[in-house]
């Protein structure tokens, strides 16, 4: 990546003479810190073998006894320039960089950056509601035109091949903000386009659009009936089977369907000139495989328009009322259906086809939510936000915080700040979920406001960074703190339940509902979008694993007993784990890591000894890491691709976990790390290493190459001998109490 070895080691140096003498005003020195080992597993079926922390009875190996320090010094002399002092720089940087950039209320929120389709879409929606601002409207275009790829066409991620759909819909946007068909990247974008199969090419949700605005017909995107939240839930293909995000999109979809609202583009507009470039044949081109369910459902899907085009339609009236009033319910307490652009966008449409004017108090909120999600990264760029990460990015900063041993007053003050904006932020409404659980409503959810979707990702981050936090307080006064404590307690005990009440049959989580697993609607023709159930996946057990585990839970608790095992059997033959909300097979391996050591399994075990082996077998030449991805279409290229902070900080995280910091890997890793940090405590990364839809949509968090590497670097620096000893056996006070308290909930 650009920029991600500037200076060189010479700034090493320059650092080391520096920071040796600067007096240590974030970091204190303590009793050097106790880990705990134990003995080798005979195999991952046997779950009471596994835990070596609190659950069992272990000898403790002190880390920073002189001869064991002498021996890692030694050792690390060889393989690493990278000091004591220059490690507490980079923290106390970063930490320098967090406080400065909180908000005033406690809570952060970096950029949320997708690819152009989401500046294509706010482009085209304006243009069908006649609300095309100027001003608006040069910077989308400016965006969409910075991000086209020299061969034309448009992708998905930084260094991915054209993507039909993202060029369909950035080429007609373009069009219709005044771009000439005859300039030169317009040319360059027909030809590619051209070359990636033509405007037929498309995803189901690209036709919409086009249909909204007269390009093709209705008839050649797939049938959204609003008859469908009328099915019962027996019934294979109903609305609660569907994932949650699909859920907000099937509805004022299957409203649009129905109604099929068009606003024609004058001509000089439309894309007729990237239709008559395709072959004849292309414009029969079917969404979805080629498998037999899929054959199934297009004669399904043929059905359901012919009977609709013979007017046939007894439940009509009573299912777009049914849609309308299950919006409208979900408006209230969120930032917008489903809190995130798509369904605010064919939300809009939705309420207008059905006869609600642009200045209706409906439409007008759904326009409110939409626009505060524009972004200025400068005064000629507009880019859109998917949504916005406030609860995301608050969880994982007030974590790498909190990994900060004997922190300064102004962090102790940043951390309270962000406790007390997150306890405010919990989800204690029964939403969607409630539907198929039953459980006391507790959890947090990505965004501002989504109240009927909390998830389960974030839910288990916050408990984390709580748990975290409660371990610093035992470093401060606690009278300052003991209600604040207090009230953290028991949202802990609260999501704790929650998150043992979403766990899935097969011993994984899904995001944000449980047992979301029906395959056979992946093969639906609207299913292109990759997003139509809400699988358990590795990454999210090992997470809600490692939140288990923080608060004091351990191997023999049938909950993570389960997890374990659901563990075990998705690890892939070489090793690594499938990461579904990060980048992704190095997302996946750290985090099963971190989960199963957090429950008490050992470093000695198989699952973490492999894990570990293959993020050292991925390695680069300069000791970072890096996937591109382009792993989730083509699994040959598995932990590969430009280095990162993030996947750097992820894999080395996951070394430390299972007691590889001493590793030359782990060192070589930290190294790159501290020697690509920025002086302000930032790095430079413009990857995409978040995951929305596996092949479909991809993020980039924009706090991800800081709050990480904090992470990182925080744990690899206790893990030296350095933190306390108090501060561990405080933590596993905490962990035995609230154990106590998991038992009682249980029960």
């Amino acid at each position: 990546m650009k920029g991600s070895r500037r200076n060189g080691y010479s700034w090493i140096f320059a650092v080391e003479r520096w920071s040796t003498d600067a007096p240590m005003t974030v970091f204190g020195r303590s009793e050097p810190t106790s880990v705990w080992s134990s003995e080798s597993t005979n195999g991952p079926s046997n779950l009471k073998q596994r835990c070596d922390g609190v659950s069992r009875s272990m000898s403790p190996t002190t880390i920073g006894s002189p001869a064991a320090l002498s021996g890692w010094q030694s050792k690390a002399d060889k393989q690493s320039k990278v000091t004591e002092s220059l490690a507490d720089l980079a923290l106390q940087q970063t930490a320098s960089w967090f406080i400065k950039n909180q908000e005033g209320d406690g809570h952060w929120r970096g950029p949320l950056e997708g690819d152009t389709i989401l500046e294509s879409e706010y482009l085209l929606i304006c243009g069908w509601a006649g609300r095309l601002d100027q001003s608006t409207m040069g910077g989308c275009v400016n965006r969409i035109l910075t991000e086209q790829l020299p061969e034309g066409g448009w992708s998905i991620y930084p260094g991915g091949e054209p993507d039909p759909s993202a060029s369909v819909k950035a080429y007609l946007a373009l069009k219709m903000c005044g771009c000439d068909a005859d300039s030169e990247p317009m040319k360059r974008a027909r030809n590619a386009i051209k070359r990636a199969g033509g405007p037929w090419a498309v995803n189901s949700f690209t036709r919409f659009y086009l249909a909204l605005l007269g390009q093709i017909s209705y008839s050649d995107c797939p049938a959204v009936p609003p008859e469908m939240i009328l099915l019962p839930d027996w019934f294979p293909i109903s609305l609660h089977r569907v994932s949650a995000w699909s859920r907000t999109m099937i509805v004022p979809l299957s409203l649009i369907w129905a109604f099929k609202p068009i606003r024609r583009l004058p001509q000089d507009m439309g894309i007729e000139e990237l239709f008559a470039d395709c072959a004849s044949e292309t414009r029969s081109r079917s969404i979805g495989g080629n498998d037999a369910w899929s054959r199934f459902f297009r004669i399904v899907d043929a059905v359901i328009k012919y009977v609709d085009c013979l007017g046939f339609r007894p439940l009509r009236r009573r299912a777009v009322m049914a849609c309308r009033q299950w919006m409208l319910e979900r408006f209230e307490g969120s930032d917008g259906l489903g809190a995130i652009f798509p369904p605010i966008v064919w939300s809009i449409v939705a309420l207008r086809a059905m006869g609600c004017s642009d200045d209706s108090a409906e439409v007008s909120e759904c326009w409110k939510q939409l626009e505060g999600l524009l972004e200025r990264p400068d005064e000629k760029t507009i880019r859109v936000e998917p949504c916005r990460s406030p609860v995301w990015d608050t969880a994982i900063a007030l974590r790498g915080l909190a990994e900060i041993t004997s922190p300064s007053t102004s962090i102790s003050t940043s951390m309270s700040s962000a406790v007390d904006w997150l306890l405010e932020r919990e989800v204690r409404f029964a939403g969607d979920w409630s539907h198929r659980v039953k459980a006391v409503p507790s959890g947090w959810c990505f965004e501002y406001a989504n109240r009927y979707y909390p998830d389960v990702d974030d839910t288990a981050m916050v408990l984390i960074a709580f748990s975290s936090w409660m371990n610093q307080q035992n470093t401060v006064d606690e009278s300052i703190a003991s209600r604040r404590l207090s009230f953290v307690k028991k949202a802990t005990r609260r999501g704790i339940h929650w998150l043992s009440a979403m766990q899935n049959s097969d011993g994984g989580w899904g995001a944000f509902d449980r047992n979301n697993n029906h395959e056979i609607l992946c093969r639906v023709p609207f299913a292109d979008h990759n997003a139509m159930i809400d699988p358990s996946s590795p990454d999210l057990a090992g997470r809600v694993l490692e939140a288990f585990g923080s608060l004091g839970h351990r191997v023999g608790e049938p909950v993570v007993d389960r997890a374990i095992n659901y563990l075990c059997e998705t690890q892939e033959p070489d090793g690594s784990w499938f990461g579904r909300w990060g980048v992704n097979y190095i997302y996946g391996t750290w985090q099963a890591i971190e989960g199963l050591r957090a429950v008490g399994v050992s470093q000695n075990d198989p699952l973490v000894r492999r894990g570990a082996a293959w993020l050292k077998s991925k390695q680069q030449a300069n000791g970072a890491w890096g996937e591109s991805p382009a792993s989730y279409t083509d699994s040959s290229l598995k932990g590969i691709g430009d280095p990162t902070a993030s996947q750097t900080a992820w894999a080395v995280a996951g070394l430390v976990a299972a007691d590889e910091y001493g590793s030359s890997s782990a060192i070589r890793g930290i190294q790159w790390l501290l020697t690509t940090q920025r002086p302000d405590g930032d790095w430079n990364e413009t990857a995409f290493t978040g995951t929305g839809f596996p092949e479909v949509f991809y993020l980039r968090y924009h706090y991800y190459r800081i709050s990480f590497p904090l992470i990182a670097i925080a744990r690899w620096r206790a893990s030296l001998g350095i933190a306390g000893t108090k501060q561990n056996q405080g933590q596993f006070a905490v962990q035995s109490r609230s154990s106590k308290v998991y038992e009682e909930v249980l029960a």
